[in-house]
């Protein structure tokens, strides 16, 4: 063999060992688990990035509550009124779960103990379990009569929407959640309420 296809033979095992190397590293950085963690807090504030995130949700919640445990036609109620709740409607461009923030204004409302709630998600469960306690397999003793459901007083529901606006590397984003309290006989919203939250981001360079 001669020294110039010594060389180049060389040069070609050089080459595939150190795409060997690279592979191999590339391997052991796709492999990487996330394998040690500890509780955080979940009320502090970290914006990891520019989406909307659980300490966005929470102060909206927060304000949603507080207005409709305080408004006159809830707190001068002669006995808790009964809601339904529709879930907040996502008017962003994100997917964001609302389903998540319709269960967390209703939870807490429910246990300020100043309005009960409707089931409206189980209706088609509890009917389907109605037909089953009357088809006779359970003691009449036992099984529910129709007719006892309560009419709901009110129905809560809103919307999210936000507003966005990018100039050069700085990025403001707005959010607002707006809910109604519409009372179900006469149609009037008794009680609303409108969170607003604003954050500013900069782009900033990132080295290799």
């Amino acid at each position: 063999m001669s020294i110039h296809s010594r060389m180049n033979s060389k040069k070609a095992h050089a080459a595939a060992a150190t795409l060997a190397w690279i592979a191999a590293l590339s391997g052991c950085a796709g492999n990487k688990q996330f394998t040690k963690g500890e509780y955080d807090d979940p009320t502090r504030v970290e914006l990891l990035d520019d989406k909307f995130n659980e300490s966005d949700m929470q102060q909206m919640a927060d304000s949603v509550i507080k207005a409709m445990v305080a408004c006159p036609w809830v707190a001068n109620a002669p006995k808790p009124p009964i809601v339904a709740v529709e879930r907040v409607q996502n008017r962003t461009e994100e997917h964001i779960d609302t389903v998540s923030m319709t269960d967390m204004i209703r939870t807490a409302l429910i246990k300020s103990g100043k309005v009960r709630f409707v089931n409206k998600a189980e209706r088609e469960t509890i009917e389907e379990e109605m037909q089953y306690q009357e088809s006779g397999a359970v003691s009449g003793v036992t099984a529910k009569k129709r007719g006892q459901q309560i009419g709901i007083d009110y129905q809560l529901g809103g919307a999210l929407a936000t507003n966005i606006q990018q100039v050069g590397n700085e990025k403001f984003i707005y959010y607002k959640l707006t809910m109604n309290l519409t009372n179900l006989e006469t149609s009037t919203i008794d009680c609303t309420e409108e969170k607003q939250v604003r954050k500013f981001f900069k782009k900033r360079s990132v080295g290799l």
